[in-house]
């Protein structure tokens, strides 16, 4: 749920990265929710060729994407197309991460893979060709750029589905229901069955994004392929060979290798930084072992956690956890009693659900459980151990505790415990019911 520090957040980045202009227009659909043109050009009072500019220069960014609704028009003519612009919040957010996603990348792939990446980052989307342009003018003596290596490049990002194809220029979204409401808040009674998209946001990211085939694939061996289509057209007519090489050059891709424009993957950007995550924190809690276990498990199950996204991974078999831990050099040092000690060090802290004699990762729960300890650290620090020792006993039992109860268990003074009580409650760390002088930690 969009929050008023999340809205302000977000303007504060798109007005530094694009000025004034662009952050109001970004801030009006913020506050507004999706709208037309001509809304956003009379809730802003700016100029149609300065709402259009900005708009552009948000979905070149990935910032905002449209979409179309079919209305009734009213008379015997039908319904009527309906262009309108969503903010996608999360993409706004992710352009802080620029750096780190980079910093990935370095650490996977080498320096035409990072100046790649780094082009589309900052130019937002791009064609072949103009990343090739842009390699070209920026090449270093001696370090010259050619197309096919150009190529291999793209295809070995997309592989990795750290570059994607954009997706649908304006998706049609089929018209919300009045029981549905505009937009359903996450975690509300109206809210869809699991699985299915709860915001428009959410609906139109999804009616936008080509098949999974068609995102995450490239156009290779072009001369190869015209000179095949040409063999195989040779008995056909003159008038006729121009519209067989016309169908037969889009049928292969040829003809949309200069228009086909391709993004980052802000997804696969966070996957494997959530991953990293987990396995510092899994080495942080236990041992090194504990994290190689955990990061074997990680790269086995990485390709259909791509596909869907789940509470937990696809359920390994000890075996095969056992043959992905010894790929890696740390790992060859691990006999099988090692992984599965491992294993069940895991299991007792649920990073882990064993069943049936399989072992799937509890992504929910080691996120959880290093975002309290994240808020946590962010309470110490900023009003002391006292308040870290009642925060924490708040955010460990879950329910609403009395003052005196707060005081005794935490060892905190009675006359502090109010205090600091009233200073978590005030800044948003912890809900209080005053009338029952009792208060509950705040799930930030």
């Amino acid at each position: 749920m969009l929050t008023e520090y999340g809205t302000k957040h977000a303007v504060h980045v798109i007005t530094n990265h694009f000025g004034d202009l662009v952050a109001k227009v970004c801030e009006c659909l913020l506050r507004k929710g999706p709208l037309t043109r001509q809304n956003v050009k009379r809730y802003t009072e700016l100029s149609d060729e300065q709402v259009k500019n900005a708009l552009l220069v948000l979905i070149q960014q990935n910032c905002v994407q449209a979409f179309t609704t079919e209305q009734p028009d009213g008379f015997a003519d039908g319904p009527k197309a309906n262009t309108q612009y969503v903010v996608l919040f999360d993409n706004i957010l992710h352009r802080v991460r620029f750096a780190k996603f980079l910093t990935i990348l370095s650490q996977e792939f080498d320096q035409q893979c990072v100046e790649l990446v780094q082009g589309l980052l900052e130019h937002g989307r791009l064609t072949l060709k103009q990343m090739f342009d842009r390699a070209k003018s920026s090449e270093k003596e001696g370090n010259l750029v050619d197309l096919d290596s150009l190529r291999e490049t793209l295809v070995k990002l997309v592989t990795a589905h750290y570059v994607e194809r954009c997706p649908a220029s304006e998706p049609l979204l089929m018209p919300i229901s009045e029981e549905e409401g505009p937009a359903r808040k996450k975690g509300s009674k109206s809210a869809k069955k699991i699985g299915e998209p709860e915001t428009i946001e959410q609906q139109v990211v999804e009616a936008a994004l080509p098949m999974e085939a068609m995102r995450f694939s490239v156009v290779t061996n072009v001369e190869s392929d015209v000179g095949e289509k040409e063999k195989n057209s040779n008995n056909v007519t003159p008038g006729e060979k121009r519209k067989h090489d016309v169908l037969e050059l889009d049928e292969c891709g040829v003809a949309d290798e200069q228009s086909v424009v391709y993004r980052a993957n802000f997804e696969g950007f966070i996957r494997r930084l959530r991953h990293k995550g987990c396995i510092d924190h899994v080495r942080a809690h236990l041992d090194d072992g504990a994290a190689n276990v955990l990061s074997a498990m990680l790269q086995a199950t990485s390709s259909a956690e791509k596909k869907v996204k789940t509470k937990n991974s696809v359920p390994l078999s000890l075996s095969s956890i056992y043959e992905e831990v010894i790929k890696s050099e740390a790992g060859r040092n691990m006999t099988l009693d090692h992984v599965r000690a491992s294993l069940v060090q895991l299991g007792e802290l649920s990073f882990v659900d064993a069943s049936s004699d399989s072992y799937s990762i509890d992504f929910e729960k080691i996120i959880e459980i290093a975002q309290n300890e994240e808020v946590e650290s962010v309470v110490s620090k900023r009003y002391g151990r006292d308040a870290y020792r009642i925060f924490r006993l708040l955010s460990k039992s879950g329910r609403l505790l009395e003052t005196d109860k707060i005081s005794d268990t935490t060892f905190v003074e009675k006359k502090d415990a109010p205090k600091i009580l009233y200073k978590l409650w005030k800044d948003g760390y912890l809900l209080m019911e005053v009338h029952t002088f009792s208060c509950l930690c705040w799930c930030l």
